[in-house]
């Protein structure tokens, strides 16, 4: 087995939605139709500084990364934003989520982008054990007002 992790493309779409469906519901949230077809459009949008990297297993995608770069009061670099990671529940624990954060660090030296981060609900301790090995929690914590 030879996980493969590529940039997204168009015809990954209904494959993705599936995907993320899974995601929504592992998370208990809804999102809105609209919302989940503009982010699928943004991935694509030259303008967006959205992308989406695909993990696949025999031509087929079984986890995602969808991630946005931004400038930072703190480096001079851009900095890589990691949003949604999901990897497809059959498959899990087969080095897919390893895969594509494996491949968010090399897209992030390759770019000179200062640093990639992320954030993960505190129970979630299977993607926490993951992640730990990569590194340490800093121990911020994320405050959210919703309009």
């Amino acid at each position: 087995m030879t996980v493969v992790v590529r940039d997204a493309r168009l015809e990954d779409e209904t494959r993705w939605r599936k995907l993320w469906a899974g995601y929504l519901a592992f998370y208990r949230v809804s999102v809105a139709p609209d919302i989940t077809d503009m982010t699928w459009r943004r991935i694509f949008d030259p303008a967006s500084a959205m992308f989406m990297r695909v993990a696949e297993i025999d031509g087929e995608a079984k986890g995602f990364a969808l991630c946005l770069t931004h400038e930072s009061t703190w480096t001079r670099e851009p900095e890589c934003y990691l949003e949604d990671l999901f990897v497809d529940e059959g498959t899990r624990g087969q080095g897919i989520g390893r895969a594509l954060l494996d491949d968010l660090v090399s897209l992030c030296k390759a770019n000179g982008w200062a640093r990639l981060y992320w954030h993960t609900e505190q129970n979630n301790a299977t993607a926490r054990k993951l992640y730990d090995s990569y590194v340490k929690s800093d121990g911020l914590i994320r405050y959210r007002i919703k309009f």
